[in-house]
């Protein structure tokens, strides 16, 4: 089994789409992540949900869980109102790192090294030419494997 026999079409933002609209698209489609593109359709990142919520959950209640207990229920319900006027370029990291991006012949042990890895939760799948063809999710790189 091989990228190409895993690949499903997938969605894409870039750097420029609004974090609230990444978070829309994840929460209606249920990903686990989305592709960031550059404007010629070519894979930059791979932007896990967690991401996301890392941009919308204020600093204080990340760095201590008690003081997100404290929020009363009507502002804690809200709190992705803080993606507001914020971009996805802001929900990803700082610091370069490996992108989980493959060919249509990597095998499935491959694409599985390369998510944990990366710890990503799926791996965009690239043309040798730079185009995207889609993605394979973590859910559907083990429901195969657990089927073989």
């Amino acid at each position: 089994m091989h990228a190409r026999d895993l690949v499903a079409e997938f969605p894409t933002v870039t750097a420029d789409t609004p974090a609230v609209e990444a978070a829309r698209l994840l929460a209606e489609q249920r990903l686990p992540g989305l592709i960031v593109v550059d404007g010629g359709g070519r894979p930059l990142s791979v932007l896990p949900g967690t991401q996301v919520l890392r941009l919308a959950v204020p600093r204080y209640c990340q760095d201590d869980p008690a003081l997100a207990r404290v929020v009363d229920e009507g502002h804690a319900d809200r709190f992705v109102r803080a993606l507001g006027g914020r971009t996805v370029r802001e929900c990803l990291p700082d610091q370069p790192r490996e992108l989980p991006i493959t060919d249509p012949g990597a095998t499935a042990l491959e694409i599985a090294a390369l998510m944990a890895r990366t710890r990503s939760p799926l791996v965009a799948v690239v043309e040798a030419d730079g185009r995207l063809l889609g993605a394979v999710t973590l859910q559907d790189l083990l429901g195969r494997a657990l089927e073989a």
